[in-house]
């Protein structure tokens, strides 16, 4: 059975937004937890090849517009978490925990009830206080290298104006202007075009689990996977929720030991594949889905060339590419989690405690972000029934 044609044209511009947009924060979360520029690129390929995969199957199996994404705020969460003692192999062990446990949320109906029980407005403030460190620093980097991060604030800023969901994209663009003029538009490619599988044995430890494995799932639960099936729903989609996450927690287990952090379930690439736009016959818009997967598979392919310009880029390049992707998730998050007043403490106590960038007892800012403000959440909640 042959697709649609506007299928496959929402398909490629649907991998192009979803891939583009957001595949320098992947680099920049995966070499903050300590990854090789070799390892990186691996993260990089496998990270598209589970989300590829993973579209492909569900979509086709549900015969719904299922999209499937690398987890954006989770590597968000990463950027900022300090390095491990034993570095990437200790992450990798996190990876695997988060895959777990969305795995297992997938399968056992009380961890779903469990996670969707916590305030989304916590969980939007830390996520919001996660992204704040890294959404100024486009802004830092106006200040130090002006004549590298202009044109690319200045593009992302004007291509807003016409299409936000090419902002992005358009502002990656310049990034590469900018990193060919500062390489004399030669830039080797040492580890060849194509990427090379790394294996990474992951070194189990309690901090992997506190500090990237819970935070890392929680993050990806609440600001990726919860929306990305009421999102589906809202279009009229109604796939049992269960499978979605046993598969895309499967992928990310399997995945995470050649580097790729959470696969998750994707809101706004789902929202382009499940609207009237993507086919006017809702029977046929699950082969856009099925297009973007086959399309981030091959980007995936190409990771090793993606981060061999990103080492070339100069100093600050990345930051700022990664900082202007993250601001419109930032709005969002932080909006949703100061929208309801009776929230308002405990996710201002939330942020607050992420952002801050604290650390005790080997816990993470994030950790004690969610745990500060889960604590103010209950005590004022009892009070206000009293």
């Amino acid at each position: 059975m042959r697709p649609p044609i506007q299928t496959v044209s929402t398909g490629c511009v649907v991998a192009v937004v979803g891939f583009f947009s957001s595949f320098p924060i992947v680099l920049k979360g995966l070499a903050a937890v300590g990854a090789t520029p070799e390892q990186a690129a691996s993260g990089l390929m496998f990270a598209a090849l589970a989300m590829g995969l993973s579209g492909i199957v569900l979509a086709a199996w549900t015969r719904a517009p299922v999209s499937v994404a690398w987890s954006t705020p989770g590597v968000a969460l990463l950027a900022i978490t300090p390095l491990a003692a034993t570095g990437f192999a200790e992450a990798v062990f996190g990876f695997i925990v988060a895959g777990v446990l969305t795995l297992l949320a997938g399968l056992c109906r009380p961890l779903s009830r469990l996670v969707t029980s916590i305030p989304a407005s916590l969980a939007q403030a830390m996520l919001a206080g996660v992204l704040v460190s890294l959404c100024i620093v486009p802004f830092q980097a106006l200040a130090e290298t002006p004549l590298t991060a202009a044109p690319i604030v200045a593009t992302w800023f004007l291509a807003g104006r016409i299409n936000r969901l090419f902002a992005v994209p358009a502002a990656v663009i310049a990034a590469l202007v900018v990193v060919g003029v500062a390489n004399g538009f030669d830039i080797p490619l040492t580890g060849g075009v194509f990427t090379a599988p790394v294996l990474v044995m992951p070194d189990p430890s309690l901090a992997a689990i506190l500090n990237i494995g819970l935070p890392l799932f929680l993050v990806t639960m609440a600001t990726q996977n919860v929306p990305g099936i009421a999102v589906l729903r809202s279009f009229g989609f109604s796939p049992e929720p269960r499978p979605l996450l046993s598969v895309v927690g499967g992928a990310s287990v399997l995945t995470a030991p050649f580097g790729a952090p959470a696969t998750c379930l994707a809101a706004i690439t789902a929202a382009m594949c499940a609207n009237p736009d993507s086919h006017p016959d809702p029977k046929q818009r699950y082969w856009s889905a099925i297009i973007a997967g086959g399309v981030y598979c091959l980007f995936g392919l190409f990771a090793a060339t993606i981060t061999a310009v990103a080492s070339a880029a100069p100093p600050m390049v990345l930051g700022t590419l990664a900082g202007v992707a993250l601001i419109g998730v930032f709005m969002n998050s932080a909006n949703a989690a100061l929208a309801e007043d009776a929230h308002r403490e405990a996710a201002a106590v939330t942020f607050l405690t992420t952002a801050s960038g604290m650390a005790l007892f080997g816990l993470s800012a994030a950790v004690w972000g969610l745990m500060l403000g889960g604590l103010v959440h209950v005590v004022t909640s009892r009070m206000r029934r009293t």
